[in-house]
C-alpha cells in the first residue's frame, strides 16, 4: 500500500507541470490566478470566516468577547438541548465560501474536496479509528443528475485524514424531497419525514460506536437532525456533524 501511494504521488507531481500548462492554476472562488493547483488566493484566504473559542460546548456557536468561560452552553442550546453530540465546522457562511460551496456542488469542481476537507479536519476532535464517517446522502435522481454526492467526497477525504472510517452507503434518502428554504420547523420535518433511513440491515456498522456525519453545508440544520435521530435510534454512541461552512450570520463578527 506504501509503495502504491509513493509511485502515486510520483506520477502525479511528474504530471502536475503539465496539467498547469494545460489548466493554469486559478483561485475557484475568484478566478485570480494562484501559484499552485488546489488553493485559494491571498484575498480570498482573508475572506474565509474560521470558527473561534471560547464556542459552546454542545454546537460550536462562538460566545467572543461575553466573557463565557469554556465548556458553557449558548442559549439556543440551553432552551433546546440538541440531538447531536457537537458541530465541527470548517467556516462560517461568507461570500467566499458561498462560491466555494457553488463550485464544489454545481460547478462540478470535484478536485476542491481536499482542500474543504482539510479545513473540515482542523475543527474535528481526535476520535478512534473506530469512528463511522457517514455521508449525508442524496436521493438517487438527485445523485443522477449531478453525478456525485458532494457529501460522500468530503467523507472520503476525511477518512484519508484519519478522522475515522467512511461507510458511504450507510444512509439513504428514498423520497426526493422540495427545497426546505423558507419552511418552519414543523413544516421542514414533515417534508423530510421517512426521507432518509438506514441502507437494508447496515445499522449494526453503528451500533455502540461515534459516528461523525458530514455534509457540505448546514444551514437550518433539518436534514441533519434527521440523519441524526436515524443513526441514534440504530445505536450509534454518539453522532457529531463536520461540515465545510455553517451559516450563522450573528457569529460571523467572532469569526477569525
Amino acid at each position: 500500500m506504501g509503495k502504491a501511494r509513493h509511485f502515486r504521488r510520483i506520477m502525479r507531481d511528474g504530471a502536475a507541470p503539465i496539467v498547469d500548462l494545460v489548466y493554469p492554476p486559478r483561485c475557484p472562488a475568484c478566478g485570480e490566478g494562484i501559484g499552485e493547483q488546489g488553493g485559494l488566493c491571498a484575498a480570498c484566504w482573508e475572506d474565509i470566516a474560521i470558527l473561534t473559542d471560547p464556542s459552546c460546548a454542545a454546537c460550536q456557536r462562538p460566545f467572543g468577547p461575553s466573557g463565557v468561560t469554556e465548556g458553557g452552553l449558548c442559549l439556543p442550546c440551553m432552551a433546546k438541548p440538541p440531538l447531536h453530540d457537537g458541530i465541527a465546522a470548517g467556516t462560517l457562511y461568507t461570500e467566499t465560501s458561498r462560491k466555494l460551496v457553488l463550485a464544489f456542488k454545481h460547478g462540478g469542481r470535484i478536485a476542491m474536496a481536499p482542500m474543504l476537507a482539510r479545513l473540515i479536519a482542523a475543527r474535528v476532535p481526535p476520535g478512534s479509528p473506530e469512528r463511522v464517517i457517514v455521508p449525508v446522502p442524496l436521493h438517487r435522481w438527485r445523485l443522477w443528475r449531478r453525478g456525485f454526492n458532494q457529501a460522500a467526497l468530503l467523507a472520503r477525504e476525511l477518512e484519508k485524514l484519519g478522522c475515522g472510517t467512511l461507510s458511504v452507503d450507510l444512509l439513504q434518502r428514498h423520497k426526493a424531497t422540495e427545497s426546505l428554504g423558507g419552511k418552519g420547523r414543523k413544516e421542514r420535518e414533515k417534508v423530510l419525514s421517512g426521507a432518509i433511513a438506514l441502507s437494508g440491515k447496515e445499522g449494526w456498522q453503528v451500533q455502540g460506536r461515534d459516528v461523525l456525519l458530514v455534509d457540505d453545508v448546514l444551514t437550518s440544520g433539518a436534514t441533519s437532525s434527521t440523519c441524526v435521530k436515524v443513526l441514534k435510534k440504530a445505536g450509534a454512541r454518539s453522532v457529531s456533524i463536520a461540515c465545510f461552512s455553517r451559516v450563522l450570520d450573528e457569529a460571523l463578527d467572532h469569526a477569525a
